[in-house]
């Protein structure tokens, strides 16, 4: 069946502004599958279908989508994704096909890397608006679409059971990744204690902080909205901060095998840290910023913990081009948190010195 006739049924549950015309595969996304949808008057919509295998709980992930995108549109009408309820007034609409959601499409670039530290730090600066925007949205609000996401704790946890299992017989080969991780083991928890301390706020977050996940105008590289907001719920500013670091701030590609061509790139860790505490250094505590450097650190520790347990399991989550793959993303991750330790001094003045520009 063409992508029309699928599509059709679905685009008329919900109210376009004039009647459906034509669908089109649209973005790369691994999880969702997306549709650029045209009605008769040459409006835009994006159409997705929800991966309930991901988000079983379909309900509460469209209603904290709703609950933010209306918050951030009150405050700032624009600044967010707008979505469509149906022409029942529900949240997304379910078929024989699945679970689909629609929002009007925005016009702009999604760009893969930052090409400049002006680009990222234009990255910064959108996912830091989306801190502060939120700063004053009770977080207490939001349910957790996929739970424990960020329990960096609980990510060793499962590295420590699929070694013990080892139920692929790699662990003999992967003895000194292995370590590498059981040995910082201790800094795991450090930010979720200062939480139940009360030291940190549990804030909105969007918790997968990466370029592509930000809509550019095309002309002025001005950052128009966040987008992918499925990870949206509870969390910390660090682990935001933290998670766009990782995949950003470096000077190699996940998956580079030559670990000579992978470090951290400080010019771009400043840059980002420019943007993201020129738009919410106010809204965060003082000690919030200073906990920017460790949430950097755990999100590059945790990714790769979460590449080793995937290796050892037999690549059951990851999706992988070659056996090894995600050996080989373990260890680019490893390069990047013992650069990060032998830098410690420097990435945190970067930080004081941004936060106190």
């Amino acid at each position: 069946m063409e992508i029309n006739d699928l599509l059709r049924p679905v685009a008329e549950a919900f109210p376009l502004d004039a009647a459906f015309d034509s669908a089109q595969r649209l973005g790369n996304g691994h999880i969702n599958q997306t549709r650029l949808v045209q009605d008769a008057a040459g409006g835009k919509y994006v159409f997705q279908r929800i991966n309930d295998g991901v988000f079983q709980d379909v309900d509460l992930l469209m209603n904290n989508i709703f609950a933010i995108t209306s918050y951030l549109n009150q405050k700032k009408p624009g600044s967010s994704l707008v979505f469509l309820r149906t022409k029942q007034g529900n949240t997304y609409f379910r078929s024989g096909l699945g679970c689909f959601r629609a929002y009007r499409f925005v016009e702009g670039l999604c760009m893969e890397k930052a090409e400049t530290p002006q680009l990222f730090e234009t990255c910064g600066m959108a996912f830091g608006d989306f801190q502060n925007a939120l700063g004053g949205f009770d977080a207490s609000l939001l349910g957790e679409t996929i739970p424990r996401f960020h329990d960096t704790v609980k990510r060793v946890s499962d590295l420590e059971q699929a070694a013990l299992s080892d139920k692929c017989g790699r662990l003999k080969g992967v003895r000194a990744e292995y370590d590498f991780y059981l040995e910082r083991r201790s800094e795991a928890g450090k930010m979720l204690d200062m939480l139940a301390k009360g030291e940190l706020k549990k804030r909105v977050t969007h918790n997968d902080t990466k370029l592509n996940n930000v809509i550019l105008d095309a002309e002025t590289l001005r950052p128009r909205c966040v987008i992918d907001l499925d990870t949206v719920m509870p969390g910390l500013a660090g682990n935001d901060f933290g998670d766009c670091i990782r995949s950003g701030a470096t000077t190699g590609a996940e998956d580079e095998q030559d670990l000579s061509k992978v470090s951290l790139d400080t010019r771009l860790y400043r840059a980002f840290a420019r943007g993201f505490l020129g738009a919410c250094g106010r809204e965060l505590s003082r000690r919030e910023i200073e906990t920017l450097p460790l949430g950097a650190k755990l999100m590059t520790y945790e990714c790769g913990a979460r590449f080793l347990t995937d290796y050892l399991n037999g690549d059951t989550y990851f999706h992988i081009a070659y056996p090894e793959h995600n050996l080989v993303r373990c260890r680019t991750q490893m390069k990047l948190v013992a650069d990060t330790e032998a830098r410690w001094g420097e990435i945190k003045d970067i930080i004081l010195q941004e936060a106190d520009s």
